[in-house]
């Protein structure tokens, strides 16, 4: 689910507590009884580290959230990221990184450097304060450790899956495309629905 972000939240990200300071924003717009809950947010920079989108791609229990790679990357990929940030909180305030939280950051570190997406950091998050594994040396740490290793089939799958949503944006860029000059010549929205296949808002959005 795409994260709504005023113009003044799309920075350029100098350093970690800058994601914090957004992202601390967008926990505390929760109600109380879903920031009980663990997120799991993705954060896609430009080539000039401008925060392009977040996303939430995950909403778990008290201690657990289930993300897979084609969750993590599949927005950067459409949105043409060449950075990512993960974050996600602990409901708890315990912001100390657990070993199924690296270990799930190894995986992410090992796939974005196999499809062209660098993980820079991930964030755990509070209500109040946050850890980086940027800032603590555990993504440096991470690279260079070899625990979690992409096996050949796993890169073609991956590959295979890159492709696949990148044919896809292709698609809907090209019915963007379409849509946008139908409904500059004054189509009917009805009819540039049928013919593109893009809803109703996201052509009154062009």
């Amino acid at each position: 689910m795409n994260v709504r972000l005023t113009k003044e939240q799309k920075i350029k990200v100098l350093n970690s507590n800058d994601i914090y300071a957004i992202m601390q924003q967008v926990l505390l717009r929760e109600n109380k009884i879903r920031r009980n809950q663990e997120h799991f947010w993705v954060v896609g920079l430009d080539n000039q580290n401008k925060i392009l989108f977040v996303e939430l791609i995950g909403l778990g229990a008290v201690n657990r959230v289930n993300a897979n790679p084609p969750d993590v990357f599949r927005m950067g990929i459409y949105k043409l990221a060449v950075k990512m940030i993960l974050v996600h909180n602990h409901p708890s305030g315990n912001i100390e990184p657990s070993n199924e939280d690296r270990d799930f950051t190894d995986k992410m570190l090992k796939v974005g450097a196999l499809i062209n997406i660098e993980v820079i950091d991930h964030l755990v998050i509070s209500e109040t304060d946050y850890t980086s594994f940027g800032d603590k040396g555990i993504i440096r740490e991470l690279q260079g450790s070899g625990l979690f290793e992409i096996v050949e089939r796993e890169k073609e799958e991956i590959k295979a899956w890159k492709l696949r949503l990148e044919r896809e944006r292709a698609v809907k860029a090209r019915d963007i495309e379409i849509a946008s000059k139908m409904k500059d010549d004054g189509v009917d929205i009805d009819i540039i629905k049928k013919y593109t296949g893009l809803t109703k808002p996201e052509i009154k959005k062009l």
